[in-house]
């Protein structure tokens, strides 16, 4: 059952035939007894945004290789289950599907819980409560768009369900719209709330009022170009000014300040001036530490881990590695070519950790970056572009070419192989986002938001099938712009669960 019920450990969310309590489990009604007891819990929803299963470092499978930037060759590991979502032949029934379904809804329950824990303890500081509940609905928020960008209609929960028969009632699909409301209706609790507009080094990976700001503006954005056109503009001037203020609250001036590489440095991520809202892993650890660098290496390679890979480390397609332009610096630091006769291909080399500390274990202390400023000045820029600023939108556009070492769009607009890929500042900007987020799981929902289903349809259809190996360019049909409901989701309720068009 996805929507589980509120209990803090492993409490079984069915009747038991002998109405027995749990002994593994305290039912969440009855755990909170004070405010760090609440703290506690909360930091039980930070700790979900860590399963690779939801939205952590490698959980690229659900969505980075949905796009047209990394996959797999390999049908057949693990049943061919992985190789189904790049290349668009996902089936309802996938396991990994459901997995995905079930970590992210574990994320939400863990924060109805605290917000509904909170209300019955007694705060030394009421800031201290509202910090708390702007910090859970966040989260709340973050994976709700998650989930309604993938899905569409989604079952929307908002409250602790503590019996089967509530979470019964609730296994139903809410309109994608009443979807975005209750995010919105979060996030601006969030930039409202006594949160800091950027947390002090010792509370890094908590969120804070310009990370809410970041991603309402991000929301709105997605609801202008998906949702009803009516309220376009409307939300593209939300989205500006979100977008705006989390822009003005920078601690440098232009881009270039900050070299690319600087951003992923493990040895300078606690001063990151880039960095919005991360999860922090811990160099060293055994249970907290990043593996993304040794995971995504290829065999024969060391510039990403000391630990040796045997296999061929995280895939590039060569449709991405075709669009990195000539002297951009992203390539350089973002990829590499495997001379190994099992790889003798390009692999992931954004995210590195060579220190002792890390090791041959590859325990390495990169952050997941889920919001940085390069993503929030381009995302100005798409919305001054729609807003009809073009020249607002050049300059944005240039501050991330210009650290890149790339010639400035006045320059770049007029040359012809750059012209012939990228004829509009639209089209420029898409491609800006894929090469200076590659690997960052954002590709995927850039293209849900440049085009209608229709429209990228026939975006993937004008790319060469040479540059994506066995996943079939064939296959991308209007219905892989939404993921099927797990076929177990459908089960619960047939009617409720509709399944999406297509599957």
């Amino acid at each position: 059952m996805v929507l589980l019920c509120g209990s803090l450990v492993l409490g079984a969310c069915r009747e038991d035939f002998l109405d027995q309590d749990n002994p593994n489990a305290i039912p969440a009604t009855d755990y909170y007894k004070s405010e760090n007891d609440v703290l506690l819990a909360l930091n039980g929803v930070y700790q979900g945004l860590r399963s690779n299963s939801g939205i952590a470092e490698s959980s690229g499978l659900y969505s980075e290789e949905r796009s047209d930037n990394t996959g797999t060759n390999d049908n057949q590991s693990n049943a061919g289950e992985p190789f189904q979502f790049n290349a668009f032949s996902l089936l309802p029934s996938n396991s990994y599907l459901q997995t995905h379904w079930t970590a992210l809804y574990q994320i939400i329950t863990r924060a109805n819980n605290v917000l509904a824990g909170s209300e019955t303890v007694t705060f030394a500081k009421p800031e201290t409560k509202a910090q708390y509940q702007a910090e859970a609905k966040f989260i709340r928020a973050l994976i709700y768009f998650e989930l309604v960008r993938k899905w569409g209609d989604v079952p929307l929960v908002t409250t602790q369900l503590t019996t089967p028969e509530q979470a019964n009632t609730n296994t139903f699909r809410e309109k994608k719209e009443t979807v975005y409301a209750q995010i919105v209706a979060d996030l601006t609790d969030v930039v409202n709330s006594p949160l800091p507009d950027v947390q002090a080094a010792a509370n890094t990976g908590r969120v804070s009022k310009v990370a809410g700001q970041a991603l309402l503006g991000k929301v709105y954005l997605t609801m202008a170009t998906t949702l009803d056109p009516a309220n376009r503009t409307i939300n593209l001037n939300q989205a500006k000014t979100y977008l705006t203020n989390a822009y003005n609250k920078r601690t440098f001036g232009q881009l270039k300040e900050i070299p690319y590489a600087d951003v992923f440095d493990v040895a300078k991520k606690s001063a990151n001036p880039e960095a919005i809202f991360r999860i922090v892993y811990r160099q060293g650890d055994i249970n907290y530490s990043s593996r993304i660098a040794a995971n995504t290496q290829a065999q024969g390679e060391t510039v990403n881990s000391l630990r040796p890979n045997t296999g061929v480390g995280g895939n590039v397609t060569p449709d991405l590695v075709k669009d990195y332009e000539t002297g951009d610096v992203r390539k350089e630091f973002s990829i590499k070519y495997a001379n190994a006769a099992v790889v003798r291909d390009y692999f992931i080399t954004k995210f590195r950790d060579t220190s002792a500390a890390a090791g041959t274990n590859g325990y390495g202390g990169n952050d997941w970056l889920l919001l940085r400023y390069a993503d929030v000045i381009l995302m100005l820029a798409e919305v001054n572009l729609y807003l009809g600023d073009v020249a607002a939108a050049t300059g944005l556009l240039n501050q991330v070419r210009e650290r890149a070492g790339l010639p400035l769009y006045a320059v770049a607009s007029v040359n012809p192989v750059y012209s012939a890929k990228y004829p509009t500042l639209k089209l420029a900007i898409l491609h800006e986002r894929r090469v200076e987020l590659a690997f960052e799981n954002q590709r995927w929902f850039d293209l849900l938001r440049f085009f209608t289903p229709e429209e990228l349809v026939a975006y993937f259809r004008t790319k060469s099938q040479a540059d994506f190996g066995a996943a079939q360019l064939s296959n991308f049909g209007a219905k892989d712009y939404y993921y099927p409901i797990p076929f177990n989701e459908v089960r619960l309720n047939p009617a409720g669960m509709y399944q999406n068009p297509g599957y």
